[in-house]
């Protein structure tokens, strides 16, 4: 246990100075998922001038947490995997004791915490903006948005890196990638909240994990999601990472055969 606490710190370290060594990039990174923001006040305006199952303050708070949720949920290691399969850098990686995976995942959680200042930042700029839509979640609402977030970004991580194997495969996996962002995007409300959507549609993108992994996460952070609801939230959640780790282990030996059989 203490070697891989200590394999995992060294990674950790290795991965923040490697994230923090631009940090101008992190926060146009940051900047880049602010299209919630500009949701924002589109839907913001809609619920004032209409008849929505939000208030113009719930969506203004709902979008800000859409914006946090995505902040801490990003993930981009199928660019990471396409890149080491056709560079033939993956080789190198194949002769440490380490599972590349496991790399991938450090350099997340890393990175996460070299964006985390910036996301603050601009977390406090908006209320400066708009002070009317301050609130102070319960401790009990932070704990479940802190298991529930951070179960959604692994199964995020995890899908995407199943995805990213079929580079053994296709030189355009990330392409598979963009079919993936646009559902997680629609069904996971990140454009429209799902409480907009009418009862039938909902119960039927509730049986995807997409809600688990966005609206529900943003859902709680603004109040008013009961704990049995995140407890269900969260099996689905652990339901489908099991579905996709069996996919990921599958697709990984098989990978590895025909990438050995190419000569590397």
């Amino acid at each position: 246990m203490s070697r891989l606490v200590r394999t995992a710190g060294g990674l950790f370290r290795v991965g923040y100075a490697y994230m923090t060594e631009y940090r101008a990039e992190l926060l146009l990174w940051a900047l880049a998922h602010s299209l919630s923001i500009i949701l924002m006040g589109v839907w913001s305006q809609a619920a004032a001038r209409g008849s929505f199952a939000l208030g113009p303050l719930e969506v203004i708070r709902y979008f800000l947490a859409v914006f946090v949720v995505r902040q801490l949920t990003v993930v981009w290691v199928i660019w990471d995997v396409e890149q080491q399969v056709q560079a033939g850098k993956l080789a190198p990686l194949l002769l440490q004791p380490v599972d590349p995976g496991w790399r991938h995942l450090v350099n997340h959680v890393a990175e996460r915490a070299a964006r985390m200042p910036f996301t603050v930042l601009l977390v406090v700029l908006f209320f400066v903006l708009y002070p009317a839509a301050w609130w102070v979640p319960s401790p009990t609402t932070l704990l479940s948005f802190a298991v529930l977030v951070t179960t959604a970004f692994l199964l995020r991580f995890l899908v995407q890196y199943t995805i990213a194997l079929g580079c053994f495969w296709t030189e355009r996996a990330s392409a598979l990638e963009q079919l993936h962002f646009l559902l997680f995007m629609f069904l996971g409300g990140a454009l429209v909240p799902l409480d907009f959507f009418p009862d039938e549609l909902r119960a039927v993108v509730m049986l995807t994990p997409f809600p688990a992994m966005l609206w529900l996460p943003c859902r709680v952070l603004v109040g008013g999601v009961p704990v049995a609801e995140v407890a269900r939230a969260v099996a689905v959640l652990v339901g489908w990472g099991a579905f996709f780790l069996v996919v990921n282990r599958l697709l990984w030996r098989a990978g590895l055969r025909r990438f050995s059989a190419m000569g590397a």
